[in-house]
């Protein structure tokens, strides 16, 4: 089934790891939302150099969420 790549990229942006359980790639999902809650607690508790990181996963996992949901469209489309 088709997923829409900009709900996924949407999902990602809210709640990183999101839009990869939204298309299915529940490990992929999970790891990046554990990451998350890490990163989070080190940005508040052990550096502030942990914001970087962050900002790297979560953008990644947009990235990740869009060009996935894109390769399932493309290739239902060439089906």
């Amino acid at each position: 089934m088709a997923k829409n790549p900009i709900l996924a990229a949407v999902l990602s942006f809210i709640i990183p790891g999101l839009g990869e359980i939204y298309l299915g790639k529940l490990m992929m999902g999970v790891i990046l939302i554990i990451l998350v809650i890490i990163l989070t607690t080190a940005i508040f508790t052990i550096t502030g150099y942990a914001w970087i990181l962050y900002i790297i996963v979560w953008l990644y996992a947009i990235y990740d969420s869009y060009t996935g949901a894109k390769a399932t469209k493309g290739s239902l489309e060439r089906a």
